[in-house]
């Protein structure tokens, strides 16, 4: 629960706690209640904010430490339409472009055609899968990449074999399961037989496998969260034991990864990242909605841990369309990922693709251990952000125009982060295409220039001349060692 609130008397008052439902808590004489931590920040703005926030999540023995592999994650290439021979070629496509993880999204298990049963029952589902998993996922490790599966573990559908042998199992605050949302219902894990089901079927499947790294997911809110069969609230206990879960999963298989999804990204908060290794801010991969997205999931989550995935050129979400380079652009810096269909792409889009995917990994080591900075520029028609490196010595920069600007020329562009002794080179990069013929460019944008880093400060270089939803990249390199 957070609170903000400015007084009648003048004085601004901000509150942080567990928001306990009635009864969720209840305390005898002498006995006493301690809720967890409550972490704060502050800053001389908002980068200085989320920096102390990264340097924070980044110093625990926890966070991942390792190259974030680039994922392929095939919900909106195949959605619910899975085939062994149609994944294998995917498979086989993203590892060609670079693909280092390869994630089956919703669909696999028994009786999944659609959004409308069959949560909780955890099991290959034979009719689409009559080898199970193991050549998909053995195929997928042959091409170099590790395996990936979606989960939905709080979740019941009641048309499932679990709700029907179990009804128990399922919120209830005293009328029945309550509505449905997304044609689902929550599995109380507050019971221990709901909480050994869900991890046996899940330990075993990450175990014969391989799983490497599980999509979890978690589409509704905990309504009618009653505990069966009084009814009493459910929530807290829900929670603590969805982080057990988590714990109990890492530790009987060494190294698991584990993405908190919910709807996109209704759970990202210091709990949950305790246990998972990635978060993902949102369903909508549109890169003019995901540029928002992301900068304010940015204020706590560092860039290494937000799923960011080039998408479709029409976006499944808001149907507006974009071109490769833009969707690239906006996906490169998190942790990147594909999310489309690589089968239907022609040869031009998959070798843009790959150079995006390569200039990614070469630059993945500051990217995910930099320090994210934004400009405070003079028309909210435009965007820059970047992310430097700890010792200064290098950065990039994305310059993106998000509306019809008021006024013409955009003028200049100030380099936020940088040493004010040091000189710096700055280039364009075009990772997929380079500019149309005819494009208008600033002059240093064709060779490059070499300024102090005061200079790049204080007054920055002319901006490129762009369309709405089109941005450039920016390399900054030190000239001295």
């Amino acid at each position: 629960m957070l609170a903000a609130e400015l007084t009648p008397a003048g004085t601004r008052h901000l509150a942080a706690g567990e928001l306990l439902l009635p009864g969720e808590v209840v305390l005898a004489q002498g006995e006493e209640f301690r809720g967890r931590w409550q972490y704060g920040s502050w800053g001389s703005g908002l980068d200085e904010l989320a920096a102390r926030f990264h340097r924070h999540l980044r110093s625990r023995p926890r966070h991942p430490r390792t190259p974030r592999p680039v994922v392929l994650n095939t919900w909106e290439a195949v959605y619910f339409q899975h085939d062994l021979d149609t994944l294998l070629r995917l498979a086989e496509r993203g590892a060609e472009l670079g693909a280092e993880r390869f994630v089956l999204d919703d669909g696999w298990f028994l009786g999944r055609r659609d959004d409308t049963s069959s949560l909780g029952d955890w099991t290959v589902d034979p009719a689409v899968w009559p080898k199970g998993l193991q050549p998909l996922a053995e195929r997928v490790r042959v091409l170099g990449m590790d395996f990936g599966l979606w989960f939905e573990p709080e979740m019941v559908s009641l048309d499932s074999d679990l709700a029907r042998r179990h009804p128990e199992w399922i919120f209830d605050a005293g009328h029945g399961p309550g509505l449905p949302s997304r044609y689902q219902h929550v599995l109380d894990l507050g019971h221990p037989g709901a909480y050994d089901h869900v991890f046996e079927r899940m330990s075993e499947l990450i175990g014969s496998l391989g799983i490497a790294y599980i999509k979890w997911d978690h589409n509704r809110y905990l309504l009618d969260a009653g505990h069966a069969p009084g009814g009493r609230p459910g929530v807290r206990t829900q929670v603590e034991q969805v982080y057990r879960l988590m714990e109990r999963l890492k530790a009987a298989h060494p190294g698991l990864e584990i993405e908190s999804c919910a709807s996109g990204g209704g759970r990202i908060d210091l709990g949950v990242l305790e246990y998972a290794d990635r978060v993902w801010p949102s369903d909508c991969n549109d890169p003019h909605e995901r540029l928002e997205i992301q900068r304010w999931t940015g204020l706590l989550v560092p860039p290494e841990m937000q799923g960011t995935h080039i998408g479709a050129a029409e976006s499944h979400t808001t149907h507006r369309a974009h071109p490769l380079d833009y969707r690239a652009e906006k996906a490169l810096w998190g942790h990147l990922g594909i999310e489309t269909n690589l089968l239907t792409a022609d040869d031009e889009t998959l070798a843009a693709l790959a150079r995006w995917v390569a200039f990614h990994k070469e630059h993945r080591a500051l990217l995910h251990t930099g320090r994210v900075v934004h400009a405070d520029l003079p028309d909210a028609a435009y965007r820059l952000e970047g992310v430097v490196s700890g010792d200064r010595s290098q950065a990039l920069y994305a310059f993106s125009v998000v509306e019809r600007p008021a006024t013409w020329p955009p003028g200049r562009i100030r380099l936020p982060g940088l040493d004010d002794t040091r000189d710096y080179t700055v280039e364009a990069v075009h990772p997929g295409s380079a500019p149309a013929a005819g494009a208008v460019l600033p002059p240093w944008q064709r060779a490059g220039v070499t300024l102090p880093g005061r200079v790049l400060r204080l007054a920055g270089v002319e901006a490129p001349s762009l369309d709405v939803d089109r941005s450039v990249v920016l390399r900054v390199v030190s000239t001295a060692p």
